[in-house]
C-alpha cells in the first residue's frame, strides 16, 4: 500500500469511526513517521476485524511527545525513549511497539540501490559539509567499482521534532567524536549544512527529486518510494545491507527486561549482521488516563498488534515485530502502570 492510499484509509477509517455507535472506540494518536507504515497496516486489518478504528497523525516524534503532554490523543508516538524521570514528571508510561531500521537514501546518476557502501566517518564528514562531491576521494577509496559522477552533494535533513533524527544523530555522535562536539545527539539539531524537509515523508520526497542528494528515513519509506539504500559498514567492522534480518542482529542485543521505563537505544550495536541505525517506536500513555475507556481499546489495539498476525504484518514491512518474552513484560507494563481513577487496571 503506498503512502497516499495509508494516508487516506486512516481519514477514512476515522470519518467512517465517527459514528454514533462506534464512537466511544475511538483511538487517536500522532508522533513518529518511523511508525506511521506499519500503524495504518495494523490499522486497516483491525477496523476490518473489530470495526474499530484508528486516527494516527504522522507529525515527527516531537509532535507526538507535545501531543500527548497536552493531552489531545489517546497516544503518542516517538522514536526517541523518554527517560524514566521524564516519564515520571508527565505522569507518563511508555512502552517499544515496534522495531526497525534508519537507511541512508540518495539519488545519484548510475548508483543503483546496495552498490554503494558508507561508513560512519564518511556519513559524518558529508553531514558536516567537509565532504561535497560524490567523487570525493575518501568515497572513492571505500567504493574503487563504483562508477561516481562529478556531482556536488545534496544533504537532505529532517526540518521538525524528529525521532528518526534522534536515532541518526545518536549514531553519528557515537561513532563520530567530531560530530558529538560539534552537533550532539537530539530530535532536533543545528544542522551544519543542507536542506531540511518535514517527515520520512518530506525526506524522501525532496531525495527522489534532487540529483546528487542524500537523506535518511525509515526503511519502509525507502522501499515505498523505491529509493537508492546504501549498504553501511556496522560496529564490528562487518558490510551490511537494510534488511529484516540485520535490523534483528541488532535488535536481538537489546535488554528490555533491566531497561527502566523500556529505555534503549539500538544503534551501533555490535554483531557482524547488525544494522547499525536500529531502533525501536515507544508509545506514550498516561499512568492515569483521564479516558480510560479509550485507552483500553488502544491497549487492546496494541495486543493485537504484538499478537502473530500484527507481527507477520511487521515482517512483512521490514520492521521487527516485540519478541514474545518482551511483550509479557509489556504487557505487565500495562497492568502495573496503567489503572483508572479507582487504582484498577485498564488492560484487562
Amino acid at each position: 500500500m503506498n503512502k497516499a492510499a495509508l494516508r487516506t484509509f486512516v481519514l477514512g477509517a476515522a470519518v467512517t469511526f465517527i459514528a454514533p455507535m462506534a464512537l466511544a472506540a475511538d483511538i487517536s494518536g500522532a508522533g513518529s513517521t518511523f511508525f506511521y507504515p506499519i500503524a495504518s497496516k495494523w490499522a486497516d486489518t483491525y477496523k476490518k476485524d473489530t470495526d474499530i478504528g484508528l486516527n494516527y497523525q504522522s507529525i515527527g516524534s516531537g509532535g507526538g511527545i507535545k501531543q500527548i503532554k497536552a493531552k489531545t490523543v489517546t497516544f503518542g508516538a516517538s522514536d526517541k525513549p523518554l527517560k524514566i524521570e521524564e516519564l515520571n514528571e508527565a505522569g507518563l508510561t511508555q512502552f517499544p511497539a515496534v522495531m526497525g531500521g534508519v537507511v541512508p537514501v540518495i539519488n545519484v546518476d548510475g548508483i543503483n540501490p546496495g552498490d554503494l557502501v558508507l561508513s560512519s566517518d564518511l556519513i559524518s564528514r558529508i553531514f558536516l559539509g567537509q565532504i561535497t562531491a560524490w567523487d570525493d576521494k575518501a568515497i572513492v577509496a571505500l567504493n574503487p567499482s563504483a562508477k561516481l559522477p562529478k556531482t556536488k552533494i545534496a544533504v537532505v535533513h529532517r526540518s521538525d521534532g524528529s525521532g528518526t533524527t534522534f536515532l541518526f544523530t545518536d549514531y553519528l555522535a557515537k561513532t563520530n567524536s567530531e560530530w558529538r562536539e560539534a552537533v550532539g545527539a537530539n530530535s532536533a539539531v543545528e544542522w551544519p549544512t543542507g536542506i531540511g524537509a518535514k517527515g520520512n515523508e518530506g525526506v524522501a520526497g525532496v531525495v527522489k527529486q534532487t540529483k546528487g542528494s542524500i537523506g535518511y528515513i525509515e526503511y519502509a519509506y525507502a522501499k515505498q518510494n523505491k529509493l537508492t539504500y546504501t549498504k553501511m559498514i556496522n560496529k564490528s567492522g562487518g558490510t551490511v545491507a537494510p534488511e529484516a534480518d540485520t535490523f534483528k542482529a541488532a535488535a536481538s542485543n537489546a535488554n528490555w527486561d533491566s531497561a527502566p521505563g523500556f529505555y534503549v537505544i539500538l544503534t551501533d550495536q555490535p554483531g557482524a549482521q547488525s544494522w547499525p541505525i536500529t531502533g525501536a517506536v515507544f508509545v506514550l500513555m498516561y499512568k492515569q488516563p483521564s479516558d480510560p475507556a479509550t485507552v483500553g481499546e488502544a491497549l487492546k489495539f496494541f495486543d493485537w498488534s504484538m499478537s502473530a498476525a500484527g507481527a507477520k504484518q511487521a515482517d512483512d514491512l521490514d520492521y521487527v515485530p516485540m519478541p514474545e518474552a518482551v511483550v509479557k513484560l509489556i504487557q505487565a507494563s500495562w497492568k502495573a502502570n496503567i489503572k483508572d481513577k479507582a487504582g484498577q487496571a485498564v488492560f484487562k
